[in-house]
């Protein structure tokens, strides 16, 4: 298939071409570790006996895989398998904690019962604030009332609340703002409420009381129930008698209460209005049962309320305070738009994520399990047909928990948060485009897929090329009209990452997540990134120049006809700040069978050379020349890949000057002591 700059358009192979059918094709050490470690943090008894994993309570695929990566980030010197499943248990058990030896409060363990919503994105447990003493302002507590009183000779009222993952419960004082809604005995704050909150301090037992407790927080949001007859009368008596078309300009100047009741339809990202002195916003678009759209404004320490919303919610606001946007300089269509005031009371009927049952492709049941694990005990084969996954409103099925590998072959619209690994084919900025855009070409062992790669600003995952190993979370998939798959990424949405192995320096020393390759493997191994032990041979031979390059990207910048600096891959003019002078360096490595012609640039080169291009550019050209024989025989570990070009006709305009008859490149290197 043809792509021209700008082209919008993805393509998912049928089927892989099986160029090579001889060739061997051994177990990716990276995918067989996860698969190991799932096994270790995951035992088989967490699984449903009918092998029916509808109750499965196992870390997902993609959680582990974001985990080990996420730790060789930290420890970019290398990792074991020690520290590796060190990290993920203990990950696992707070993220999975269910409690210690407390008893959970019964009304809790009743109301579990019904339990079916789904996490919201920052929330943290009770247990977990007491195991950290800590607990930031952004962080979420979705609650419930196990008791509401006045502490003795106050008029202070304090909450016990307990949450469902949780054995330990926590006093909150509550905010005055809400003592109306917990006067006994007919408050809605009373025992066995839902209630979620935000924006909490944390009173540790060092500061003067026996355990911790949250001091008073404004942003407190109560759960309403419609199928309960109480919260029914409620929100039919308090909150459907006014709509967004019966706000009035004469009733906002006559100070007139409203209480609104509407769904909600987006929340956009944080706002930062330069133009207002960094004043921060959030909006929430409100749609009401007639389909009238008002904006719901958050600003600056108000906008971690938006933590408390999910998209589909209904949302009763009771007395919000409205703002004429004539009156306001608010750039908007719309009259009126609602904020969070000072007297504004909050109340959300949370949607429900309903369960889609999935069945699983050949693909899982063929890869499922580790060929470690599967070694010790032969009898192990799949046991899992279907799973259970969370569908939204719009009938996309969220992946992010899936306890498996996806491949490509796997892929088909409406789903959400999927995880893929795989080789770079292709990667190029679609050009005549408003937004930055770029467009990658992924490949697995099932077959390939283009995805559309949205950047708030500029290109910002460093170098990535051809032939380089790629994690990325967080993709969309979707079918377009022409019944093709489209993939789509944005770098600001939750759970998104890209983490490309083959740059990650703490792969080459980190054995238990490769296999150690010779160099006359390579052309007969399909495996796409190779660990070998190799020495600088034929010195003469060795080809050094520096040349400049774009930080943010690492790819080479060329001069225009204009005078101007533009990068070779994002295609945008550089300045001064974001170009460095960077080597371009082709050698030839051997072992003890074979050599190979290789080259490399940015960090792995003055890796190999033991210099900065600074301090290169400052010898003098005879020293220059003279420089890589000191070199010779010198002992390095390096990871190797195969940046040989595969025929896209028309998917770029022009090659990168990297892009020469070279074919394998040296994406990390490490010098042997």
């Amino acid at each position: 298939m043809a792509f021209s700059n700008g082209a919008s358009l993805m393509e998912t192979d049928n089927h892989k071409k099986r160029e090579g059918e001889g060739e061997d094709e051994e177990e990716d050490p990276f995918l067989a570790f996860i698969e190991y470690a799932r096994s270790v943090i995951s035992p088989e008894e967490d699984e449903d006996p009918s092998g029916n994993e509808e109750g499965y309570n196992g870390a997902g695929w993609s959680w582990i895989a974001s985990r080990i990566l996420k730790t060789c980030i930290s420890y970019s010197s290398g990792v074991t398998a020690a520290i590796l499943l060190s990290d993920l248990s203990q990950a696992w058990s707070e993220q999975r904690r269910v409690g210690g030896s407390k008893k959970r409060p019964e009304i809790i363990d009743q109301m579990k019962r019904k339990h079916r919503r789904a996490k919201l994105p920052n929330t943290v447990t009770i247990d977990s604030i007491y195991e950290k003493n800590f607990l930031s302002l952004s962080s979420v507590l979705e609650a419930v009332v196990v008791d509401a009183h006045v502490l003795p000779g106050t008029n202070i009222y304090m909450l016990t609340l307990g949450d469902y993952w949780s054995s330990n419960t926590i006093d909150l004082y509550l905010h005055r703002r809400y003592y109306d809604l917990v006067d006994p005995p007919n408050g809605i704050l009373k025992k066995a409420r839902e209630i979620f909150l935000t924006g909490c301090y944390l009173r540790t037992a060092k500061e003067g009381c026996g355990s911790p407790r949250l001091l008073p927080t404004e942003y407190l949001v109560i759960l309403l129930d419609e199928d309960l007859d109480d919260d029914a009368i409620l929100i039919g008596a308090q909150f459907c008698s006014d709509s967004f078309s019966s706000i009035s300009h004469a009733g906002v100047k006559n100070g007139v209460s409203y209480s609104l009741y509407a769904r909600i339809e987006s929340i956009t990202s944080l706002e930062i209005l330069e133009q207002c002195g960094g004043l921060q916003r959030k909006q929430i678009t409100l749609v009401d049962n007639d389909g009238v759209k008002l904006r719901f404004l958050l600003w600056n320490e108000q906008v971690i309320l938006a933590n408390l919303f999910s998209v589909g919610s209904m949302l009763a606001l009771d007395r919000p305070y409205i703002a004429i946007a004539a009156e306001s300089a608010l750039e908007t269509s719309e009259l009126f738009c609602l904020e969070y005031g000072t007297a504004t009371q909050l109340y959300l009927v949370p949607f429900v994520q309903h369960e889609e049952q999935v069945c699983l492709s050949s693909t899982q049941n063929r890869t499922q399990g580790s060929k470690l694990h599967a070694a010790a005990d032969p009898t192990q084969g799949p046991k899992v047909s279907q799973v259970s996954l969370p569908c939204d409103s719009q009938g996309s099925i969220d992946f992010s928990n899936y306890p498996f590998q996806l491949f490509v072959a796997d892929l088909h619209g409406k789903m959400t948060g999927i995880s893929l690994y795989g080789v770079v084919r292709d990667v190029f900025r679609e050009r005549e485009t408003a937004g930055v855009i770029f467009l990658l070409k992924l490949e697995d062992s099932t077959g390939s897929i283009w995805a559309k790669l949205h950047f708030s600003q500029s290109w910002s995952l460093g170098r990535v090329s051809v032939g380089h190993t790629a994690y990325i979370s967080g993709l969309t998939c979707s079918k377009t009209k022409q019944d093709r798959f489209e993939l789509s990424w944005c770098e600001t949405d939750d759970g998104a990452s890209f983490i490309n192995l083959s740059c990650l320096p703490a792969l080459v020393n980190s054995s238990c997540l490769h296999k150690l390759s010779r160099l006359s493997d390579l052309s007969r191994r399909r495996n796409p990134m190779h660990i070998c032990r190799v020495w600088i041979d034929q010195v003469d031979h060795c080809h050094v120049t520096t040349r400049f390059s774009h930080a943010p990207c690492g790819h080479f910048v060329k001069e225009m006809p204009s005078g101007a600096v533009q990068c070779s891959f994002c295609h945008c003019d550089c300045d001064s700040e974001v170009v460095m002078r960077a080597f371009y360096l082709k050698l030839t490595l051997a072992d003890k069978n074979t050599k190979i012609f290789s080259w490399c640039t940015g960090q792995t080169a003055m890796e190999l050379l033991q210099i900065s291009p600074d301090e290169f550019y400052e010898l003098s050209e005879d020293e220059q020349v003279m420089y890589p024989s000191s070199l010779e025989n010198e002992r390095f570990i390096v990871a190797l890949v195969n940046c040989k070009r595969q025929a896209v006709h028309g998917s770029r305009d022009s090659q990168t000057p990297e892009a020469d008859a070279v074919s394998w490149e040296i994406t990390r290197a490490l010098k042997c002591e």
